[in-house]
């Protein structure tokens, strides 16, 4: 069946932007074709050349503006938005929370749910500067050595030295790292032969304990001019309290290899979340924004409604995060995570902190649900905080015959949460407050969110 297309490669057309994607891009529409146009905003009146058209949409890019959004802001480095840093950068943050609350409202109405509340994003007072972990690819661009963040939907690199939404002292940590790999002739690592030393420079801080670690990621086991390296690192980096060598010597996407090497200091760095101190590797998962965390975390803890008497289970408890914060409040908590280093990460973080009250266990949820349900645990709460695509029904299932009074979902994804409160649905679970967007990643298009079921039926 031939698809009548009305526009065509490289024209230009007079448009109104009407809505924005999920992925901050822009929507005109042309008779009806959607158009997505990158940093466009609903109500703008633009030129738009398509630049690539598929059967059902075409991308374009703004010629000129006839009129713009009250809400626009003018971003002074376009690199930003280029490389997906802060494809939100151009719209005013009060927007940008609106924009989050709207992505869940949208997709609730899609699915009949329009019943449910959703409150307004819990945003930010200074949304910018708030990451505390850097992962920056190095590369030759040009014949020189350069640190930098890729193109959108490329491995173009674009060499940054301010990267805008993280801690200012972790970006000037990197341009310590990048000159003296510079100074000391350290080849960037080169996806196309697989030659080269260096591939990624990684730096953590503590928000709390300003504690830095720098985490060199190579491709060999050797690190040439290593001493001279790590003497510079210590001589131009503050805070510095751990230099630790990542060896990934395969031809992989993957970021980081199992390899650590430390090179300077300590093997870990500290920092605290709700009290707690946590004890982060190169390999630890660890959220990224603290501040936003410590809200997202102690709303779903408040919502939980504990006492003291309570057993709970969570969900991909990671290095234990929201666990052992819920341990202070309940009779006993149980984890379950598929990364075997995160659960050794969970253990360690009770030991040193004295919670004794927390068992955690290696496996994929689903399964271990199963296990707990087939053992006759029974929970009061469960607390759910899983990957962007969502909860496997087996999961929602076992849940529904635990029977635990509440379950607090903690959500990155809300169109994998639209679908997986239909399926709690079907197990008598349902929505009994309004749903709390957080803003864990100012300037970009990510939302968390925490919403509350109660079994109705049981």
């Amino acid at each position: 069946m031939k698809v009548n297309i009305p526009v065509h490669k490289n024209e230009e057309y007079q448009a109104e932007v009407t809505d924005l994607t999920y992925e901050g891009n822009g929507v005109v529409k042309i008779a009806d074709f959607p158009v997505f146009v990158p940093n466009a905003l609903p109500g703008e009146k633009v030129t738009v050349r398509v630049t690539k058209v598929a059967r059902h949409f075409a991308w374009g890019r703004v010629m000129e503006w006839q009129t713009k959004s009250p809400d626009r802001v003018d971003v002074k480095d376009k690199k930003y938005i280029q490389t997906g840093i802060a494809p939100l950068g151009h719209l005013k943050y009060a927007a940008q929370l609106q924009f989050k609350q709207h992505q869940i409202k949208e997709l609730l109405e899609k699915a009949h749910l329009d019943d449910i509340e959703v409150l307004p994003t819990m945003g930010m007072d200074r949304p910018y500067h708030y990451r505390n972990k850097a992962q920056v690819p190095v590369k030759m661009v040009r014949g020189q050595l350069q640190t930098g963040f890729y193109k959108r939907g490329s491995h173009t690199l674009v060499p940054i030295e301010d990267f805008y939404i993280q801690d200012p002292q972790i970006d000037k940590a990197i341009v310590v790292v990048r000159d003296l790999l510079r100074k000391y002739h350290v080849t960037p690592y080169d996806e196309q032969t697989g030659k080269g030393v260096i591939r990624t420079v990684m730096v953590r801080r503590g928000y709390y304990s300003h504690e830095v670690m720098v985490v060199l990621v190579t491709n060999t086991k050797r690190l040439p001019m290593a001493k001279q390296i790590v003497d510079g690192i210590v001589a131009g980096v503050p805070e510095l309290k751990s230099i630790v060598q990542n060896i990934n010597e395969k031809k992989t996407n993957r970021l980081l290899g199992n390899r650590d090497r430390t090179l300077w200091g300590d093997d870990e760095i500290h920092d605290q979340l709700l009290g707690i101190d946590f004890a982060i590797s190169p390999l630890s998962f660890y959220q990224v924004n603290p501040q936003q965390t410590e809200r997202l975390y102690q709303t779903a803890i408040d919502n939980a409604g504990l006492d003291g008497n309570q057993t709970v289970i969570d969900a991909y408890c990671g290095i234990g995060t929201i666990s052992l914060a819920v341990a202070k409040h309940a009779k006993q908590v149980y984890g379950v995570e598929i990364v075997p280093a995160a659960i050794e990460d969970a253990k360690h973080n009770a030991k040193r902190n004295g919670i004794q009250n927390a068992k955690f266990v290696v496996g994929k949820a689903e399964e271990q649900f199963a296990k707990w349900q087939a053992a006759g645990l029974k929970p009061d709460v469960v607390i759910v905080d899983p990957p962007r695509k969502g909860l496997a029904e087996s999961l929602i299932e076992a849940t529904g015959k635990m029977a635990p009074r509440k379950v607090i979902y903690v959500s990155c994804n809300p169109a994998t949460l639209v679908r997986d409160i239909q399926r709690f649905g079907e197990q008598g679970y349902h929505v009994v407050k309004p749903i709390q967007p957080v803003d864990q990643f100012p300037q970009t298009t990510h939302v968390e969110s925490v919403t509350v079921l109660e079994c109705t039926e049981k």
